[in-house]
């Protein structure tokens, strides 16, 4: 996320009507609204890696993979978002095509002008998504997960991943490999 656009507080309805007629994607958080960034082909490859083993593993069933075209309502606390990937399994949100608002697992892939809020801010407003029980954070530099898991206790807890290893998705009873969610990641281009 970078700098607000605009200092004028908007509504969400607000935002909507007029996010409908902008070519660029925003986010829109307690009033502010923030064009999204370009993102780095390196975090495409393993959010597209995570999309289709996703697709691949609950296709046929009720539930519905969305990449970063799709917008996300947190209701409790005024946002919308773009996840890089986000599940659902609900009738509601498969009625509209627009914008989902109970995603079992969200995704993001983290980079360095992101990582900050996701981890912070940004994870924050997804608790407060009654449905969310997943949030999985990828470094792609460091080829490491982050998975938060809601206990039965409403507690967030930490399964931190090894460099390089696999990760195990409880939320929609899948194991994706380290070949598969690291496959053809370019190196990280060399510091000038």
């Amino acid at each position: 996320m970078v700098s607000a656009l605009q200092k004028q507080a908007m509504t969400a309805a607000e935002f909507l009507a007029w996010d409908a007629g902008q070519t660029l994607r925003h986010e829109f958080v307690r009033g502010e609204v923030f064009m999204m960034a370009g993102g780095e082909d390196r975090n495409n490859t393993v959010a597209l890696n995570v999309v289709v083993a996703l697709r691949q593993h609950l296709r046929g069933g009720p539930c519905r993979v969305y990449a970063s075209d799709v917008k996300l309502r947190v209701e409790a606390a005024d946002c919308y978002f773009y996840p890089d990937v986000m599940v659902t399994c609900s009738a509601a949100d498969l009625g509209d095509r627009l914008i989902k608002r109970e995603p079992m697992l969200v995704v993001e892939v983290l980079s360095p002008s992101t990582a900050a809020f996701d981890r912070g801010n940004k994870f924050a407003d997804y608790r407060a998504l009654p449905g969310l029980v997943e949030y999985l954070l990828i470094d792609v530099d460091r080829q490491r997960c982050e998975l938060y898991r809601k206990g039965a206790d409403g507690l967030w807890v930490l399964h931190p991943g090894e460099s390089g290893a696999g990760l195990e998705l409880a939320s929609v009873d899948l194991v994706i490999s380290a070949q598969a969610l690291w496959a053809d990641l370019e190196p990280a281009a060399a510091a000038g």
